[in-house]
């Protein structure tokens, strides 16, 4: 059985529809120093355990999404739409 993603847009649909950018993290302020810049572009974590990712529903929707998962076994907890994502991060 596939795993199922449940897009909050186009309901529960097959893994094999997403691409996964990463982690869900803030991107620098563009005034930020060329070390942070370096530190998001170019190093990743490996965490285990829950964690968000940016995940991209290509063959649908087209919609970023954040993906909150269990990497140690892959089990999915919670899927929102990334633009209502950031905006309840700014108010926070």
């Amino acid at each position: 059985m596939a795993s199922l993603i449940h897009c909050p847009h186009c309901g529960v649909r097959p893994r094999e529809e997403f691409t996964v950018r990463g982690s869900a993290v803030s991107r620098p302020a563009p005034e930020a120093g060329e070390e942070a810049w370096f530190a998001y572009v170019y190093l990743r974590d490996n965490p285990r355990g829950v964690h968000d990712e940016h995940w991209h529903h290509t063959a649908g929707c087209r919609r970023w999404l954040v993906v909150t998962r269990n990497t140690a076994t892959n089990e999915t907890l919670a899927v929102r739409d990334a633009s209502l994502a950031a905006a309840v991060e700014v108010k926070a």
